[in-house]
């Protein structure tokens, strides 16, 4: 028989165990004297909550594996409905809102949801725009209902006020949440998380990274604050614009750091970026912080020596590799980084993601664009061969809700178990090191060779010029050639006709780059929504193309 599981059963445990430790706090805003002011659940009362909602829920008619979106903003009531979704034996469903309308109205067309809890602002645009309505029958609203009837929040709490403690009898195999990619390299995809890679995720982090019971986070990016109550950590959320991480006010954090003695900081290269440029300039500190871990994309070596200064001795930037189908896959430190891979990397030999995270098993395989029916199929690679990196291990999941398309490009079987190829290029070292050199779509495949964008791009990021640059392929006359476009760090004079002389005379000293020679100047990059690090190169391919084309005529 299979094992009982379910990623909410980590909520009591830590009520029974740390009962009086704040779970949630929640910044809410500031009294008449400008003091910050705090909303707190401990993991008794967070416990206590989620029961409540899960028993109102049950008993206005949701049932087991029904799928119910959330649209809810990071907060006090966010936390309380996914654990209380998970006891109930619920599926909740998380889109990032910032995909915009259109791609909004697909995601929910393909997820078939059961029902839908949101914030007043998500139901409008769900009447207006139809998301949902074939299938959607139970409608909560966390704040207040107008006129597009079901619940609310505070109704559901009534509801089940009273009763046992509640906690479905859930699989490890179980369905426990459809979470949707960020789009950044194509339509955003539903990925199936069964209880059991939950669980496992839980685990491999606090094995990665040491942490214990008591320690205090303030994650910037809410989704993984919800492994916090599994790990015993408080989590407390800053007043910011979660979908724009990069415009974070550096005061805020550093005020809620210094107030609660953070330990863990959760936030991507964007944020990081900006907290330790200000850093930089204003000598801030963040004296009690442990650790940071940082993903969405690789930070920059300016941005992780900016870090170092900014934290203590002892502390550093982690940047876990993986994606929302696997994570994390493999783990390197900011001072691994700075002291031994970042020459290799300035040289065109893509970016360190580190050792593989065990018991992770990791694989490079040939590069092909189409499906793979069985791994008996694959071209295992050498170390040293660039390739497409492949995964297999306790997180990586299964499907794409909906999409067995994708799932065949993705997923490849072997035997009773998939390995997942991340879509992303790269090889292992001599050291056991995994490598990463770019996603495989965005390879520029020439007559002669190769180019993959991190070798190419981390060599030309070297000028102080230059804050960022994109790698794509542009068609003349008939011949696909490389052309890197280039974001300009403020407060530089250098004219660009003298930039590109200076960036193609770099580009020759390296294999990487040898032979680029095209270049244009972009005021600022597009960027995804989630994290606000990763290129939007497709996007910047086609302006790159119509430019190159108006300046042959």
């Amino acid at each position: 028989m299979a094992d009982r599981a379910n990623i909410a059963a980590f909520l009591p445990h830590m009520a029974a165990e740390r009962p009086t430790q704040a779970a949630i706090v929640e910044t809410i805003g500031r009294d008449a004297a400008g003091k910050r002011i705090f909303a707190t659940l401990t993991f008794a009362e967070l416990d206590a909550r989620t029961d409540q909602i899960a028993r109102g829920l049950l008993k206005l008619g949701l049932q087991r594996g029904e799928r119910i979106v959330v649209l809810v903003k990071p907060s006090l009531d966010f936390f309380s409905v996914m654990f209380a979704l998970w006891k109930a034996g619920l599926v909740p469903v998380l889109i990032d809102p910032g995909l915009g309308r259109k791609q909004l109205k697909q995601c929910l067309a393909a997820v078939a949801p059961h029902g839908f809890i949101g914030i007043p602002m998500a139901h409008v645009a769900r009447v207006l725009l139809g998301w949902g309505k074939p299938t959607v029958r139970h409608l909560v609203t966390v704040g207040r209902r107008w006129l597009w009837g079901g619940t609310t929040l505070e109704e559901v709490l009534r509801l089940g006020a009273d009763g046992d403690a509640v906690m479905a009898a859930t699989l490890g195999e179980d369905l426990a949440a459809v979470l949707f990619t960020s789009g950044s390299t194509g339509v955003a995809k539903g990925v199936e998380y069964q209880h059991r890679h939950f669980i496992a995720q839980v685990e491999l982090i606090r094995a990665t990274y040491g942490i214990v019971p008591g320690e205090i986070d303030l994650p910037t990016f809410p989704p993984f604050a919800l492994f916090d109550p599994a790990l015993g950590m408080t989590t407390i959320l800053p007043q910011m614009d979660f979908t724009r991480p990069a415009n974070v006010d550096p005061l805020e954090l550093l005020a809620l750091i210094q107030h609660f003695q953070v330990t863990n900081v959760f936030g991507s290269p964007a944020l990081l970026a900006t907290v330790s440029r200000h850093a930089a300039q204003t000598g801030a500190k963040w004296p009690t912080v442990r650790r940071v871990i940082s993903a969405g994309a690789p930070a920059s070596v300016q941005t992780l020596e900016r870090m170092q200064l900014l934290l203590p001795p002892d502390a550093q930037v982690f940047t876990p590799y993986g994606a929302t189908e696997c994570m994390p896959v493999s783990n390197v430190g900011s001072r691994e980084v700075l002291q031994e891979t970042r020459a290799a990397t300035e040289q065109g030999a893509g970016v360190c993601v580190g050792h593989v995270v065990t018991p992770n098993d990791v694989r490079i395989i040939a590069v092909d664009d189409g499906a793979i029916a069985d791994w008996r199929d694959v071209t295992a690679l050498s170390a040293g061969e660039i390739g497409e990196i492949c995964v297999l291990g306790p997180t990586t999941t299964q499907a794409y809700f909906g999409r067995p398309q994708a799932d065949a490009l993705a997923k490849i079987p072997a035997g009773d178990r998939l390995w997942h190829r991340m879509g992303d290029t790269g090889y292992v070292d001599d050291q056991g090191r995994l490598w990463y050199c770019g996603r495989k779509s965005h390879r520029v495949q020439m007559a002669d060779r190769v180019l993959h964008t991190a070798p190419v791009e981390e060599v030309l990021n070297t000028h102080p010029a230059v804050r960022r640059t994109a790698l794509v392929p542009v068609t003349v006359g008939g011949v696909v050639q490389p052309l890197v476009c280039v974001e300009r760090e403020p407060g530089h004079a250098l004219a660009d006709e003298q930039l590109f002389a200076e960036l193609a005379a770099l580009a020759q000293q390296f294999p990487a780059t040898r032979g680029i020679v095209r270049f244009l100047t972009h005021p600022a990059f597009p960027v995804d929504i989630r994290h606000n690090a990763k290129i939007g190169r497709e996007v910047l391919a086609v302006w790159a193309q119509e430019r190159t084309t108006q300046e042959r005529r």
